[in-house]
């Protein structure tokens, strides 16, 4: 079984409190888009334990700790018997960006298993499965615009007008953010216009409306960040954020050209351009 899990990007993030749990609520429109990973999983050889082999852009963490790893194992606790996998990950995706690479790759992983073995079980239980490998992870099993809100977890269906829009995505490389490192910097502000309303607006008011508010504090450790945001505005786009946590920026873009032209000029920067995701591939 071949999967192709998905990157995602955030249309405006507010984080609206620090909670007494020591998280923080948030609210955030995410959208899935088209730049992915490649998984392959297959029944392991009778007799081998679940591998991971990883390949492609370096992975920071051992096969023992990536978070396909994790979803495996919290899968084999829900399913008594499961059988053994040997599992392939070419990483493709930038980590340390705001996408969402590692969290894509456990939620499709979680999927793969479940249908590669029959396992039976349904969308609402993967979520509530994949909610305890990491906060995003629920989100791709759905994979379609959603508002998370609370710590990330509790998602929504929305629909902004995401019709026709292309996109350009860059991360500087070797310049990545923990979501740790992230939210350590940030303090909680007053929110003039909810997510949720702006989001499903006129794109063309976005600039206006939807912020992130990840962006100053991590912005201030690595200037490229707001280097890349300009230089998608002076490509044509009519709306640029970094994405999560960061450190990837992305524009909004009218057509396919401006946005391929977009990325053509970038140097030293992981790079992607398409169209956006409004539904589930």
């Amino acid at each position: 079984m071949i999967l192709f899990p998905n990157a995602k990007i955030n249309l405006g993030l507010n984080i609206l409190r620090r909670r007494h749990d020591g998280y923080h609520d948030i609210e955030s429109v995410m959208v899935p888009v088209g730049w992915c990973d490649i998984l392959e999983i297959v029944p392991a050889t009778q007799g081998r334990d679940t591998t991971l082999t990883t390949s492609g852009r370096p992975v920071a963490c051992p096969p023992e700790k990536n978070l396909v790893m994790k979803a495996w194992r919290a899968l084999a606790a829900e399913c008594d018997g499961m059988p053994a996998a040997s599992i392939f990950l070419r990483k493709i995706i930038p980590d340390g960006a705001g996408l969402g690479g590692g969290s894509a790759d456990a939620a499709f992983t979680l999927m793969g298993l479940n249908e590669l073995f029959g396992l039976g079980l349904s969308t609402v239980r993967l979520a509530e499965i994949a909610a305890g490998i990491g906060a995003d992870c629920p989100f791709f099993i759905h994979n379609r615009p959603m508002l998370a809100t609370g710590t990330g977890t509790t998602l929504t269906p929305v629909e902004p007008p995401l019709e026709g829009l292309c996109i350009a995505i860059a991360k500087p490389e070797g310049k990545s953010v923990s979501t740790a490192e992230a939210y350590a910097g940030v303090r909680p502000a007053g929110v003039a216009v909810r997510v949720a309303e702006a989001a499903v607006m006129a794109p063309d008011s976005w600039h206006e409306t939807l912020h992130n508010d990840f962006e100053p504090s991590v912005g201030a450790h690595i200037p490229e960040i707001y280097a890349l945001k300009q230089h998608m505005f002076d490509a044509g786009a009519f709306y640029s954020a970094m994405s999560g946590s960061g450190s990837a920026v992305f524009g909004l873009f009218r057509s396919d050209k401006m946005a391929e032209n977009a990325i053509a000029a970038l140097k030293d920067c992981a790079c992607w351009s398409g169209r956006l995701m409004p539904q589930a591939q």
